[in-house]
């Protein structure tokens, strides 16, 4: 069917916004860097040795009084549970 004016069709770009939380491979790399050069904080430390111990309730509540919410815990202890996991690798 003949509608109208025949246009050319613009392609849509992205918005800024939508990007919020995508992670990208330069921001992960420099994630890395400055974890590698600052280590982690007393209170990591703190919940790495209770997750060694196995004392994941302990870890959990001690990361929600320190960061806000129970989102926000689960996932630091996810993270410093992969840390541990990574050094048993590595064979530290």
């Amino acid at each position: 069917m003949n509608r109208g004016r025949p246009t050319t069709v613009i392609p849509k770009t992205v918005k800024p916004s939508h990007k919020k939380g995508i992670k990208t491979e330069k921001k992960t790399f420099v994630k890395s860097i400055i974890r590698e050069v600052a280590g982690f904080s007393p209170y990591e430390k703190r919940v790495m040795e209770l997750l060694r111990n196995s004392k994941d309730k302990k870890a959990k509540k001690l990361t929600k009084k320190r960061l806000g919410t129970l989102l926000r815990s689960k996932r630091k202890v996810e993270e410093l549970s992969a840390v541990i996991q990574e050094q048993r690798r590595a064979g530290h």
